[in-house]
């Protein structure tokens, strides 16, 4: 299994009514595959934030690998 770091991402307006890019939440998972670890975290985002639909909080989804040290 392999673990992935997941950021739900949200544009919103900043300083001088500029858009700018805020994570909402990021969360650690172990999974087999990336899509999977996608999916996981999309559910332990919606109990987190106690939400029907992870897009309501977040527009986009952004996933890396771990990096562990060998």
């Amino acid at each position: 299994m392999s673990r992935y770091v997941v950021h739900f991402m949200k544009d919103v307006l900043g300083e001088y009514g500029r858009q700018r890019e805020i994570c909402q939440s990021t969360l650690e998972i172990d999974a087999p595959t990336e899509d999977h670890a996608v999916e996981l975290a999309k559910q332990k985002f919606c109990e987190k934030q106690s939400l029907r639909d992870w897009s309501l909080h977040a527009d986009r989804i952004r996933i890396n690998t771990a990096d562990l040290p060998v």
